[in-house]
């Protein structure tokens, strides 16, 4: 938890990351900032489901609709953080000549993904409404 507490600190301190280690290659930290990148669309994307979800979905059963709304914006929330979290985790290691940082956010984020994905199949299927 403490090392968590000093990432999000340096979230807002970059100038301290690029003090740790050795300068790397610049294509190796432009490789890590689309990666961020492509988490934070992914984020958006997840947040604009969960709008949608709740705006064009009104016959929807209100339950329904906000749950399903609910899990797309806190997926969405999540990956955000998880991307600048991990944004912070690789650039340290690469700086430092270490290991890149496993995680186990990708599969955890699939199943929220997969699990919303089957509950608006049986709304389609079904048409649940209100």
């Amino acid at each position: 938890m403490i090392e968590f507490a000093r990432n999000v600190r340096l979230w807002f301190a970059p100038q301290e990351v690029r003090e740790e280690g050795d300068t790397p290659d610049y294509r190796f930290s432009l490789a890590n900032e689309r990666t961020f990148l492509a988490w934070l669309r992914t984020a958006l994307a997840l947040i604009g489901g969960g709008f949608a979800v709740d705006q064009f979905l009104p016959d929807l059963r209100w339950g329904w609709r906000v749950g399903l709304a609910l899990a797309l914006l806190a997926a969405g929330v999540l990956c955000s953080l998880r991307a600048v979290n991990h944004w912070v985790r690789c650039e340290r290691a690469i700086r430092r000549g270490g290991d890149l940082p496993v995680s186990r956010f990708p599969a955890l984020l699939s199943i929220a993904v997969a699990v919303v994905a089957v509950a608006m199949v049986l709304v389609v299927l079904f048409g649940w409404e209100g």
